[in-house]
């Protein structure tokens, strides 16, 4: 594990960077670490958990432990936990000079406590030491809530695209691509 994910890992106090982070010592605080291999099941669970919602649109389950395994080997899951029990997830990808993030999943049960506003933000400050320039994600159509929750952090619609062939729909929809530049 390198220098900076040592630091996410650890979790960071606002002001620091992930090289510089202290290691928290309160047992119950939750923290921010890159996700292993030991977490594949977890993180399967988790994003499956959290996107039951888009299922109005889209067919089955959002992933499985191939799918989570093949995003490992493209990029990387920031894993949010405490004592040890997975709270949320990001996954976060280099594309060029930017980079992409996506799967962002909290659990149903956690949610509406600011743990996916920390999770981009930690994914944000990750991808800013990797020295990539800003940001990119895409939402479903179908989940126009998500807008305002991007919108609020800084994100900004750039266009959309068609799902791709083979996804299996229930109702029509299309992707919503949105953009953040780091400054």
């Amino acid at each position: 594990m390198s220098a900076k994910d040592e630091g996410v890992a650890a979790g960071c106090v606002s002001g620091e960077t992930m090289d510089s982070a202290k290691v928290r010592e309160r047992p119950s605080a939750p923290l921010i670490r890159i996700a292993g291999q030991e977490d594949v099941d977890s993180l399967v669970q988790l994003i499956n958990a959290a996107f039951v919602v888009e299922q109005i649109a889209i067919e089955g389950d959002r992933t499985d432990r191939a799918g989570v395994q093949q995003y490992m080997r493209t990029g990387k899951f920031l894993l949010l936990e405490q004592s040890g029990t997975a709270l949320g997830c990001v996954y976060i990808e280099r594309r060029g000079g930017r980079g992409y993030l996506g799967l962002l999943s909290v659990d149903p049960a956690q949610q509406n406590r600011g743990w996916g506003r920390q999770l981009v933000e930690s994914a944000e400050q990750y991808a800013r030491e990797q020295g990539l320039r800003g940001m990119d994600l895409r939402a479903i159509s179908a989940r126009q809530e998500l807008l305002p929750f991007y919108q609020k952090l800084g994100y900004a619609v750039t266009h959309t695209s068609p799902m791709p062939a083979g996804v299996p729909l229930k109702i029509p929809c299309h992707f919503i691509h949105m953009s953040k530049d780091f400054s």
